[in-house]
């Protein structure tokens, strides 16, 4: 069985500094950086509700989660010099929600996207709760603006 970021593409939501992407367990924060940029420059504020993120002096992203995370389980590593990849572990009691945007009221995917998210994340759960299906050929149909998807397997 194949896991599911393997089978599955992920759902970007496209940010002025980058992109963010969920699983059912995590959030992921792709920030792009002035090619050069050394760690140094870079300050990661992660905590329970917040994230605050500063490269050179200058703020990029500063704000409070729609949910909480594990912060001290949270990670964040500067790849070649231009790119930081932040992994949000969501807390347990959340960590099956679909959040709608990154911070509140910033980063929000639009409704289609948010759509296709929610989609992604109940596949990913059906797939984590039966691990013996295979879930190859499996999609999702309906709306989860109005009565919530169905399963086709």
């Amino acid at each position: 069985m194949a896991n599911f970021e393997e089978r599955s593409a992920i759902v970007p939501v496209q940010t002025p500094w980058g992109h963010w992407f969920q699983t059912v367990d995590e959030v992921f924060v792709i920030i792009n950086v002035k090619p050069g940029t050394p760690s140094r420059e870079i300050k990661c504020d992660i905590r329970l509700k917040h994230l605050k993120v500063e490269v050179s002096g200058e703020v990029i992203i500063d704000g409070d989660f729609p949910a909480t995370v594990r912060a001290d389980e949270c990670i964040w590593t500067l790849e070649d010099k231009k790119t930081i990849n932040m992994c949000l572990l969501k807390s347990l009691c959340g960590a099956d929600k679909c959040w709608r945007s990154l911070l509140h009221g910033q980063y929000e995917a639009d409704p289609y996207t948010f759509d296709q998210m929610q989609k992604k994340l109940t596949l990913q759960r059906f797939q984590y709760e039966h691990p013996g299906f295979d879930f190859s050929g499996a999609g999702m149909s309906g709306g989860y603006q109005g009565g919530g998807p169905q399963l086709n397997a």
